[in-house]
C-alpha cells in the first residue's frame, strides 16, 4: 500500500476531478509484479493500468503494454487473461469504482479477471461511483479495507473538499537558503510540474505588488495546457495592461482585495511571498513548496513568519517537492 500511495502522490491535483489513486499488483510469493497510477480525468484509473503491466509481466504478451485506451485495455484483458490473476493479489488506495463513466468500472473488471484478494486503504466517498467492495465480496473475492487508511485519507482530501467547496493550496518555489526572488527557481522538471498543475486549476490567485515586479503570464505553456483565471490580491486597482497575464484569450482577471471570489471556484492556487502568505493564511488548505539545491542569487524571503507544518509527501528528484498542510 505504501507504493500504491507513493504513485498516487506522483499525480495529486493533476487527475482533477477526479481523486489520485494508486495500485499495486502483487504475485503469490509477495513480488511486485506492477504499479499504476491514475494520471488524468478521463484516462485509465490506477487498478487499469497496474492491471495492464502485470499482465504483461505475467505473460509476454506485449499488444496493450504501451495502451493508454481504458475500453482498449479492459477488453483486451477480459479476452486474454487465461486465468492468469487467479494467484494475483492487489493493494488499492481507493475502493474500485462501480459505475461506468469516460472508463468503464474498474470493479467489475476486477472480478472478471478473479483476483485473489484485494486490500483497499479507503471506501470511496462518492456516492455515484461507491459500491464497488460490495460487486467484488459479491463474487468471491476477499476485500480487507483500512490498509494504511490514515494515509488514504490524507491523499483524498482535496478530492472530498472540492465536491463543495474550493480547494486551495499556497504555493512558492525556494532556494536552499530561503531567497524566493530574483528569476527561475526551480529546476526545469518543477516548472513542468507546476505547468501541469495549472492547467487543472480554475483560478490563481497572485498579489498586485507580484504582478507589477514580475510580469507574469501564470499559463501552463510548458505543457501545452489552459490559463486559469486570475484574482489579483490588491488595494490598488490601476495596472499596466500590457503585462501578460492580462493578454491571455479566454482567461477573465479579477482585482479585489478580498479572496471572496474564490468561492465560485473548485481548485485554487495561490501563489506569491510573505505578505500574501499572511493574507492567505485562513482561506488555504494544504502549501506546495519546491526547493531547489541553489544558494544565492535572491535577497527576499518570506521572512519572520512562523509555521509548522505535517509533511503529507516529499519527493526528491532534482529539486525537492514538498506537499504539506498547517498543523494548526
Amino acid at each position: 500500500m505504501k507504493l500504491a500511495l507513493e504513485a498516487a502522490w506522483e499525480y495529486q491535483l493533476l487527475t482533477f476531478p477526479n481523486p489520485a489513486v494508486g495500485a499495486v499488483c502483487i504475485s503469490e510469493s509477495g513480488a511486485i509484479l506492477s504499479v499504476g497510477a491514475h494520471k488524468r480525468a478521463g484516462g485509465p484509473h490506477a487498478e487499469v493500468y497496474a492491471l495492464r503491466d502485470a499482465y504483461t509481466a505475467l505473460s509476454g504478451d506485449t499488444a496493450i503494454a504501451a495502451s493508454d485506451d481504458s475500453h482498449q485495455i479492459h477488453e483486451y484483458l477480459r479476452i486474454h487473461h487465461n486465468e492468469i490473476f487467479s494467484t494475483v493479489s492487489m493493494a488499492v488506495t481507493l475502493e474500485p469504482c462501480s459505475h461506468t463513466g469516460k472508463t468503464p468500472s474498474c470493479a467489475l473488471l476486477i472480478r472478471d479477471l478473479g483476483i485473489k484478494k484485494l486490500f483497499v486503504s479507503c471506501k470511496d466517498p462518492n456516492p455515484s461511483a461507491a459500491g464497488g467492495a460490495d460487486i467484488l465480496e459479491a463474487s468471491g473475492i476477499e476485500c480487507e479495507f483500512g490498509v494504511m487508511e490514515n494515509g488514504g485519507k490524507k491523499l483524498l482530501e482535496p478530492f472530498v473538499r472540492w465536491q463543495t467547496d474550493p480547494f486551495v493550496f499556497f504555493k512558492w518555489a525556494q532556494r536552499l537558503d530561503g531567497t524566493i526572488d530574483n528569476g527561475a527557481i526551480s529546476s526545469s522538471s518543477s516548472r513542468t510540474h507546476m505547468h501541469a498543475i495549472r492547467d487543472r486549476c480554475d483560478l490563481i490567485v497572485i498579489g498586485g505588488n507580484t504582478v507589477r515586479t514580475d510580469r507574469p503570464t501564470l499559463d501552463a505553456r510548458l505543457v501545452e495546457g489552459k490559463a486559469p483565471d486570475v484574482l489579483i490580491y490588491s488595494r490598488e486597482r490601476e495596472f499596466d495592461l500590457s503585462i501578460p497575464l492580462f493578454n491571455v484569450p479566454d482567461r477573465h482577471v479579477f482585482i479585489a482585495s478580498d479572496f471572496e471570489r474564490i468561492s465560485n471556484y473548485r481548485l485554487v492556487m495561490i501563489e506569491g511571498g510573505a505578505g500574501m502568505f499572511k493574507a492567505s493564511a485562513d482561506v488555504s488548505d494544504w502549501y506546495l513548496s519546491y526547493i531547489a539545491p541553489k544558494i544565492g542569487g535572491g535577497s527576499q524571503t518570506l521572512g519572520r513568519i512562523q509555521e509548522d507544518f505535517e509533511v503529507l509527501s516529499a519527493k526528491i528528484t532534482d529539486n525537492i517537492i514538498l506537499w504539506m498542510k498547517s498543523k494548526k
